[in-house]
């Protein structure tokens, strides 16, 4: 038995988890011999029962000869029943499981390669102890999107999945786009892979217009387009979703603290911050720099992240649009803020014209320094 001829492959990144196994598998399987030389076994498992039927399979799999001789895979993908979830712990489940273990322990033929690709796994376990110490393991676990600066990780996975493709995306396309699609990797590559069909052979650049026709717009993405359309000053957009929300039947005090609060705030601190600084506008780790240089007084009252420290990226978003805005000018739409949450809650005014005007109020204050 070694490490080198058993892998594990597990995380909470289904999609990850699935092209690392793939091509681990296309990597070790034999050159001949072909489908004969190979077992996959579906490790979906409907209930505990199954997960024991599935676990019983996968050890005949890895006892059993090559029909042909030589070598031989084993891969028992994308295995439900390895977690802490209800399956998981049924002691049917659990006896499956245990039964792998023992037969790996035993020791594999030398030409024989056990793959295990799984949705999770539970660390408290023997098995996941034992594999620890006698296999290869691999880690897939989705961005923590709690975490700062988790846009600009994703961000990069874009455009690698996208250069592989031939692809480019304009800067506004991109922050369009991770907020779509989010930190799952498996859905990141089906968006871009119907992005490269609906462009075709002749145009290869990703545009903004682009994601909003192809990319379904989830309730985070709604927020963060109107919070876009705020910051770019597109006062027709933000309020069209704003009306899209409201006739979906979307609160409108979910409306204004989810989005319009935020952006307003971001778009006044980083105006703020940059008063008597001058912030790199164009370089996010020059703008981080020179944030964290800031006196700890004058750092103290800007967005912090939940380890410490200023969190840096939603200002960064925002700083370059709000120099179009006069300070003045954000500081009365904060307070326009406030008597618009307690418009909603409190008073009977309808709600779509306290949106609109909160809108209106803070675009036409850019157009006015723009005259």
């Amino acid at each position: 038995m070694s490490a080198n001829n058993i892998y594990v492959i597990y995380g909470t990144d289904d999609g990850a988890c699935a092209e690392a196994a793939l091509k681990l598998f296309n990597k070790l399987k034999p050159a001949e011999g072909g489908d004969f030389a190979n077992d996959i076994i579906d490790g979906n498992a409907d209930n505990a029962e199954h997960a024991h039927d599935i676990s019983h399979e996968t050890i005949q799999a890895l006892q059993t000869l090559p029909f042909f001789g030589g070598g031989k895979v084993v891969w028992l993908k994308r295995a439900t029943f390895m977690g802490s979830d209800r399956t998981s712990e049924a002691e049917r489940a659990k006896l499956g499981v245990e039964a792998i273990k023992e037969t790996l322990s035993a020791g594999l033929a030398d030409d024989c390669i056990f793959i295990l690709s799984a949705t999770g796994i539970d660390k408290r376990r023997s098995f996941y102890k034992w594999a620890k110490d006698n296999a290869t393991l691999q880690e897939h676990n989705k961005l923590d999107t709690s975490k700062d600066g988790w846009q600009e990780q994703v961000g990069i996975m874009v455009q690698k999945r996208a250069k592989e493709l031939g692809l480019n995306f304009t800067s506004d396309a991109i922050e369009l786009f991770v907020m779509l699609a989010g930190e799952d990797t498996r859905q990141i590559k089906v968006e871009i892979n119907k992005l490269d069909l609906f462009l075709g052979k002749d145009r290869r650049t990703v545009e903004l217009d682009d994601i909003r026709k192809m990319v379904p717009l989830s309730r985070a993405g709604l927020v963060f387009e109107v919070g876009r359309a705020l910051q770019r000053r597109d006062e027709a957009r933000a309020l069209e979703l704003i009306d899209q929300q409201l006739d979906r039947g979307e609160s409108a005090i979910a409306i204004l603290r989810a989005s319009l609060i935020p952006t307003i705030r971001n778009l006044f601190m980083a105006r703020a911050a940059g008063e008597n600084t001058k912030l790199p506008l164009h370089n996010y780790n020059g703008f981080a720099d020179a944030l964290n240089r800031l006196p700890v007084m004058e750092r103290a009252w800007l967005p912090q992240k939940k380890a410490g420290g200023v969190n840096v990226y939603p200002l960064f978003l925002a700083a370059k649009d709000a120099q179009a805005f006069p300070f003045p000018a954000l500081r009365k739409s904060m307070e326009s803020c406030l008597q618009a949450d307690h418009a909603l809650v409190s008073s009977s005014l309808d709600h779509r014209i306290v949106l609109h005007r909160l809108v209106v109020e803070l675009i036409s204050s850019a157009k006015q320094k723009r005259k």
